[in-house]
């Protein structure tokens, strides 16, 4: 049986997760604090709402699950460009997981794409 961690866009936004928790252990300091906060917990968001969500689909619970995680995970790529910005950590670092989050927003987006037709075809 397949569950939610089988969805790409899952695989993803758990390697950013586990990349921002590591960027902040490593990197966290009082100016940044806040911002390191809120990206932790967008980058979770991402993962855990795609997770829930699987449990719904297919339907509109799903739908609503998957466009809270792509919000999220907008919010996690521009997070984290802004500790780019501001030179809060290594910049090939924060290059490297802006990449990622950025896919799993196209990942999430085209997963939300294919949920909404599969719902207006029934």
């Amino acid at each position: 049986m397949r569950d939610h961690t089988s969805l790409r866009c899952w695989q993803v936004a758990r390697t950013v997760t586990a990349g921002v928790f590591e960027l902040s252990v490593h990197h966290w300091t009082p100016p940044a604090g806040a911002a390191f906060s809120q990206l932790q917990r967008s980058a979770l968001s991402v993962q855990l709402n795609l997770a829930e969500g699987y449990t719904w689909r297919p339907g509109l619970r799903w739908q609503h699950h998957l466009r809270i995680a792509y919000g999220s995970a907008v919010e996690t790529t521009d997070v984290l460009e802004l500790l780019r910005d501001v030179k809060a950590a290594p910049i090939e670092r924060l290059a490297a997981l802006i990449l990622e989050s950025r896919r799993a927003q196209a990942l999430v987006l085209a997963l939300l794409k294919s949920a909404r037709t599969q719902e207006n075809g029934r």
